[in-house]
């Protein structure tokens, strides 16, 4: 009963949401709260919405400070040599846009943290969605898949869950997994590449004004007519017409294709604006030092990432505004992407303390376990690549690597797997897992995006689902799994 429950919550949360019937935040809190009472257990909620919180409190207090830490670092201008170079090969064509969104997304990635990623991806490329009028899902899907590749990186998190939980070294379990985990990020970029290009088809090929070279291409693009500086007269022409159609995957970012700068709706562009008060050119080194130092003591673990946010941001603040009015307009400036994500983080908490506390995960996990016939055990690793797709979905790293992988690798070991080929089997779900709603990181991702999450959902679990298979397959071709 306990199984079938499970699944009917996770079903009717995902059905809400993409039919948008009910917020994320609604969704996350009153569903499970309902079949708490339906399992008979709903005077154990408060347990069960307080041990969820204390699980996840430390999440919620990083990514608030994570937020203050790199909006301050976006605002002061440290970001803007990247934002230039990928802007520089992307130039205003639909299809180099989108394959620079994957590019960047699995760049930054190599910290390994993916709240991280999404806030930098964002703020470099929504501007120039948003002037575009591109489909905005497009951009929040092809982020989410290229983190979901590089966050079997093993200072990223699953890698590292996987040799503990098998008792095994983390390097052998990545490094033989990396030509498979290679052949994924190329078919994200080659994804990246033919969404591109239906995007170019509904909207055109942009170009900007000859006249203007590449660095002040760069500053029209960002700027338009809506900057808080005097660059924003460049113009935004049509070398080649566009359709008025939506397209099929067009999300939120429909538009019609016509002159750009009819785009009258500027928010989020002034952030990157060359002109804007907030720079601090002179204490640049300092701020890219600074933010060197704190990836490095995160992957070091020197100090708990909570803290080492908390940190970083009282100091960015400190340094970068000593005037308290500035640092108040700071924390301003950025109070709604912290409080979207911090109130997403914790209605997480009840959805995630129900299906643990009343004991549906364990018993979801079971069934799925029991049900593999025990013909298909000389392929173990095989099913638990397969089975990493919606595990890793519908519950988290820790409830799959810690409570399923072992048993699926004793299961594993009675017909001759290895626990190496089990633990790289159980990476193969992750670029489907960083849109999980149980992922606090895709809140960041959906909340400065300005996406409804039920979209992002829609969209991007097919073109998930699918790399995962790519990888899977590329592991068995090279003998890894």
């Amino acid at each position: 009963m306990l199984t079938i429950l499970g699944f009917a919550m996770i079903a009717t949360f995902l059905v809400l949401i993409m039919m948008k019937k009910m917020s994320p935040i609604a969704a996350l809190v009153l569903i499970p709260a309902l079949f708490c009472v339906f399992v008979g257990k709903g005077a154990k909620l408060g347990d069960y919405v307080l041990d969820g919180v204390t699980d996840l409190a430390p999440t919620a207090a990083m990514l608030m400070f994570a937020i203050v830490y790199f909006g301050v670092m976006i605002d002061v201008g440290l970001f803007d040599p990247i934002v230039r170079g990928i802007l520089k090969f992307c130039k205003a064509d639909p299809m180099r846009i989108v394959v620079g969104t994957a590019l960047l997304a699995a760049i930054v990635s190599l910290d390994g943290d993916g709240s991280t990623t999404f806030m930098i991806t964002v703020s470099a490329m929504y501007p120039l969605y948003k002037r575009l009028k591109m489909s905005l899902v497009v951009m929040t899907g092809v982020a989410a898949m290229a983190n979901g590749v590089m966050n079997t990186l093993p200072w990223g998190g699953p890698t590292a869950r996987a040799a503990t939980a098998l008792k095994l070294d983390a390097s052998e379990i990545f490094v033989p997994m990396i030509p498979a985990l290679l052949v994924g990020l190329l078919f994200v970029f080659g994804l990246s590449y033919v969404l591109g290009v239906r995007e170019r088809r509904r909207l055109g090929v942009l170009t900007l004004d000859e006249v203007l070279d590449e660095e002040k291409e760069t500053e029209t693009v960002l700027v338009g007519s809506g900057g808080s500086g005097d660059s924003g007269d460049g113009k935004v022409s049509m070398r080649k017409g566009g359709g008025t159609g939506s397209g099929a995957d067009a999300g939120t970012g429909s538009g019609s294709g016509t002159d750009a700068e009819d785009d009258t709706e500027d928010d989020g562009f002034q952030g990157l604006d060359p002109n804007r008060a907030t720079l601090r050119p002179k204490l640049y080194w300092f701020n890219a030092l600074l933010t060197v130092v704190l990836l490095t003591a995160m992957i070091m673990e020197w100090l708990p990432i909570p803290v080492l946010f908390l940190l970083g941001a009282a100091l960015v603040l400190t340094v970068n505004f000593p005037h308290i009015p500035d640092q108040r307009a700071r924390l301003a400036a950025h109070a709604d992407n912290v409080l979207n994500v911090s109130g997403m983080v914790f209605a997480a908490a009840v959805f995630t303390g129900v299906l643990q506390g009343t004991g549906m995960v364990d018993n979801m996990a079971k069934w799925m376990v029991d049900v593999i016939p025990a013909s298909m055990g000389p392929h173990m690793a095989i099913v638990t690549g397969v089975l990493s797709l919606p595990l890793t979905y519908f519950m988290s790293n820790d409830g799959f690597y810690f409570g399923v992988l072992p048993v699926l690798a004793e299961a594993g070991a009675a017909h001759g797997v290895s626990p190496l080929e089990m633990a790289r089997a159980s990476l193969v779900g992750q670029p489907l897992h960083m849109s999980s709603p149980l992922v606090p990181a895709v809140y960041v991702l959906v909340g400065m995006a300005k996406v409804e999450f039920g979209d992002h959902t829609k969209f991007v679990v097919k073109w998930a689902a699918l790399t995962c298979l790519v990888i899977l397959g590329a592991g068995i071709l090279f003998g890894i799994i």
